[in-house]
């Protein structure tokens, strides 16, 4: 029995221990030599905290061996690791941690004096300094028999309506259970190479993280600069012959549109899993056609369930006009799709919501009841005994094939270049924090996969203007691409803005 999702990294470091498991540019690391960095970074954090277990520990570091032996050596000390994001504005970062209140933040140098702005200094610890802390292996081993797999491994931040994000609790037994759903759906080998471009904020790298650690996969780092340059991230799959990846697929398409597999092959490439937003079934049919001896795999699950609940491994033409499906339910998962009266809805092509049961869900909202008892309830179904399940918001159907069809959200919430955005946490940020406007609705344009904000004001305002000021409160990925200024925005019999009215008109 797996307790701990470090169970497996110790037998992968026994047996594999001279493989490289992180190249990150021209620097390449030894499971071996991770293994004793993180192991002095875990004994450090122990004697820190007095051997405390189950606290958030956040990690602000790029993507990289320095931010993997960080994650991986919070484990090692009994905590969860909390990555942030070191693009996103201080101003956000202060708010999740106010929220969080992370023990200790992990970082380095570079961000040392802006993170003292918004976090203590005695509880901000330097990675350089923890790797050179004298390992104790054997106490960290002992300490972690305290850690069972209901505690939790990491939390990770998604958007929330109030402004400040929420941190979702995931726990190892999730995980361990998503890991063995991998290896028995999926042939998986020791051997596989994962060309690594989801940021470190996102479960998918945390997946990626656990594969590494019960497989012995090498992780090759793909540079975020390289987003822009498609190119560069196929070359530098091609040269350490990559043979899996787990993406969004905006970058997906766009190599589709620029046809660059037709000229830059990847006879490496055995699996291709792509999850957090609809990829065009078009611009899929093009990576399908190129790749005929690569398996694909369409995943779908919110951040609530560890990684995801659904999964569809295309084996058959689906034309260009038909949507991918989502599949059916990983092992261990059980899917409700349940209509406005908590009913199950039978037949085909009906729609209602989605909504998960199972092991994958997470143990909730860190620091915020109030939100997890809205998004975790009581299955509707089940008046015998306590049994949570989780409210997606995504409304689907079954195809004729009883295989799961997405259809759309159900409220504000969005995925938009692979992060889950609330669009009232935008709205929030632009009228009431920032008061550019004096009043404002965010939509989304599916079609153009573009945010569009709405807002009542004087005067018309700029697009640079805006993008500029909001750019002080919000990442880039949550700044809108089009500004509508309208005298009065449209109300609904309630008095509110009317949303839906709004984005009727933007997906005309």
């Amino acid at each position: 029995m797996i307790k701990n999702i470090l169970e497996y990294f110790e037998k992968t470091v026994e047996k594999h221990g001279d493989k490289i498991a992180v190249i990150d540019g021209e620097r390449q690391i030894t499971f071996n030599a991770l293994a004793s960095n993180a192991w002095s970074v875990g004994t450090a954090i122990y004697k820190k905290s007095n051997a405390q277990i189950k606290q958030p520990v956040a990690v602000l570091l790029p993507k990289s061996i320095e931010c993997i032996t960080a994650d991986i050596g919070v484990v090692y000390s009994g905590n969860a690791y909390m990555n942030l994001d070191v693009k996103t504005p201080m101003q956000r970062i202060g708010n999740i941690i106010k929220l969080v209140q992370p023990a200790y933040i992990i970082t380095d140098e570079k961000y040392y004096d802006v993170l003292k702005t918004v976090y203590p200094a005695e509880q901000i610890l330097l990675i350089d300094n923890l790797v050179k802390e004298l390992s104790e292996h054997d106490m960290l081993l002992q300490h972690l028999e305290k850690v069972i797999d209901t505690d939790p491994l990491c939390l990770i931040n998604t958007s929330g309506s109030t402004g400040t994000p929420k941190s979702v609790v995931l726990n190892h037994k999730s995980f361990i259970d998503f890991i063995e759903w991998a290896l028995t759906a999926t042939k998986w080998s020791n051997d596989e190479i994962i060309g690594s471009l989801s940021p470190a904020i996102f479960d998918i790298y945390s997946f990626e993280l656990c594969m590494l650690m019960a497989k012995s996969s090498t992780i090759v780092v793909i540079p975020d600069t390289f987003a822009a340059f498609p190119v560069k991230i196929l070359q530098l799959m091609e040269k350490y012959k990559v043979s899996f990846i787990f993406w969004v697929p905006t970058i997906m398409v766009n190599i589709a549109n620029m046809d660059l597999l037709s000229r830059i092959p990847l006879p490496d490439l055995k699996m291709v899993w792509f999850a957090g937003e609809v990829f065009p079934t078009k611009q899929f049919n093009y990576w399908y056609a190129q790749l005929p001896k690569t398996i694909f795999v369409n995943l779908y699950g919110p951040i609530e369930i560890t990684l995801d609940c659904t999964y569809f491994i295309v084996n058959r033409d689906i034309p260009d006009n038909e949507p991918l499906p989502i599949g059916h339910p990983c092992r261990n998962t059980d899917i409700l799709i349940l209509d406005e009266n908590d009913a199950l809805v039978t037949g085909i092509g009906v729609e209602g919501e989605l909504c998960v049961r199972g092991t994958s869900l997470a143990m909730g909202y860190y620091n915020n009841p109030e939100k997890t008892a809205a998004a975790f309830v009581q299955n509707p179904l089940n008046k015998s005994y306590p049994e949570t399940i989780y409210r997606t918001g995504d409304i689907v159907c079954l195809n004729d094939k009883n295989e799961i069809l997405f259809k759309g959200r159900k409220d504000s919430l969005i995925k938009h270049s692979g992060y889950r955005i609330e669009l009232t946490e935008i709205e929030h940020v632009i009228v009431n924090i920032l008061k550019l406007v004096n009043n404002g609705c965010a939509v989304y344009d599916f079609t153009k996969k573009e945010i569009v904000f709405f807002y009542e004001s004087e005067a018309e305002q700029s697009v640079a203007e805006f993008r500029k000021n909001i750019g002080k409160a919000l990442p880039n990925y949550m700044i809108p691409t089009k500004y509508i200024r309208k005298d009065i925005l449209p109300r609904n019999t309630n008095g509110k803005i009317d949303r839906l009215k709004l984005k009727e008109e933007v997906n005309q």
